[in-house]
């Protein structure tokens, strides 16, 4: 089976964002995402890629940009768009939010976007479907050429707990602290073709792969395949689909840099010759749940012999190796939020210490609506940085 890949003629972006419409006053979700997107057509009704979408549950809007040059230009689509949309919900009495979970709600008291794919999803999945009360960020990064597309893939699965534990936001599921950085890693994850990718050899090996589950009718078309990080031939892009939902724009920003900049050092690395490092999948594995029970304390695996070091350690280093090629993309001072990450404390952190603080998840929740209306970090001790 052959499957075409439109390659992209350099490392150009998309991102798309799931946001949480929330009742201003209760805090919880509001189920009129149908309504807030008919009110707005000349956003959600644009042929081919309308820049506002359904999501599986009706308290979820997804905002997506078009094909961007930078990382500025991509924040710059999504600003715009979420211009209108906060119009049009602050009307209606509510506020936008983002985090990996929402974390008073409970997915039984939610209601299906009436899409019929998403209603095929809950009847093949049944309950492992309608608990994905998630949110998350999807960043695609344009590739040259199919023939890079798996090495990048590969290469790309050794970050996986970089990416999480940077944008952990999921602490609370269901009106409880589940001990994790991120419990959306493991809801989303239980679906069967989730999780990390599987570690092919080339294109050719993917094709026969993507061939052998639709013969065996695990998928009825590739995009079902939900890996963290997977190949979209459709776009010519890989997709990291790792970062839990991300509460500012600033965040956003600093996860799309520091994609782009990884996808463009791999991409350079494959011209030189160079082969792209590629971790056995038991340290791929391993490292995924130290971010997703330990987030940013995290102690990850650095090579087959079983030598950890702190992810922190390992993200400080990252982002000083990437710097140069940032700093050529243009996206130098996004890539640096992770500094700042670092230093004042991931979404999970900062709403836990709100209820350190002696708030509660109300609270929390107020505080993330400030967050993505204000683009600066809040914890229980107030704001940590206001944002440019």
């Amino acid at each position: 089976m052959a499957i075409e890949f439109n390659a992209s003629p350099n490392a150009t972006l998309g991102i798309e964002w799931e946001l949480q419409l929330v009742d201003t006053e209760t805090k919880h979700l509001r189920q009129e995402a149908q309504e807030v997107l008919a009110a707005l057509p000349g956003l959600s009704e644009v042929e081919d890629t309308p820049p506002l979408r359904h999501e599986l549950m009706q308290c979820t809007v997804e905002v997506v940009t078009g094909i961007s040059e930078t990382v500025s230009e991509a924040k710059s689509d999504l600003a715009a768009t979420i211009g209108q949309l906060q119009s049009e919900v602050g009307r209606r009495g509510m506020a936008l939010a983002c985090a990996g979970s929402h974390p008073i709600d409970d997915w039984r008291d939610q209601v299906m976007a009436p899409i019929q794919r998403y209603g095929e999803l809950v009847e093949q999945m049944q309950w492992l479907a309608r608990r994905i009360l998630t949110f998350g960020v999807h960043v695609h990064v344009g590739v040259r050429a199919k023939d890079k597309a798996i090495p990048i893939v590969n290469a790309l699965s050794a970050y996986l707990p970089h990416f999480l534990a940077l944008t952990a936001s999921s602490p609370y599921w269901g009106g409880h602290d589940t001990g994790l950085a991120s419990s959306r890693s493991i809801v989303f994850g239980s679906l069967p073709t989730a999780g990390p990718p599987h570690q092919l050899a080339d294109w050719t090996e993917f094709e026969e792969y993507m061939d052998t589950l639709l013969r065996a009718g695990t998928i009825r078309s590739i995009k079902e395949v939900w890996w963290d990080v997977r190949p979209h031939p459709d776009f010519g892009t890989v997709e990291i689909r790792m970062f839990d939902g991300i509460p500012t724009m600033r965040e956003v920003g600093m996860a799309a840099a520091l994609t782009q900049s990884l996808v463009r050092l791999f991409d350079q690395q494959l011209d030189r010759g160079y082969k792209l490092p590629k971790h056995p999948s038991w340290v791929v594995r391993d490292n995924k749940w130290r971010a997703t029970r330990y987030g940013l304390d995290a102690m990850i695996i650095t090579d087959e012999s079983g030598t950890t070091a702190p992810i922190r350690d390992e993200l400080y280093e990252l982002v000083r190796e990437l710097r140069p090629v940032a700093e050529r993309l243009d996206c130098a001072d996004e890539l640096e939020v992770a500094t700042e990450v670092l230093e004042q404390g991931a979404s999970y952190e900062r709403q836990r210490s709100i209820v350190a603080e002696g708030g509660d998840l109300s609270d929390v929740v107020g505080a993330l609506t400030t967050e993505f209306r204000e683009d600066r970090f809040v914890t229980g001790k107030g704001v940590l940085h206001a944002g440019a």
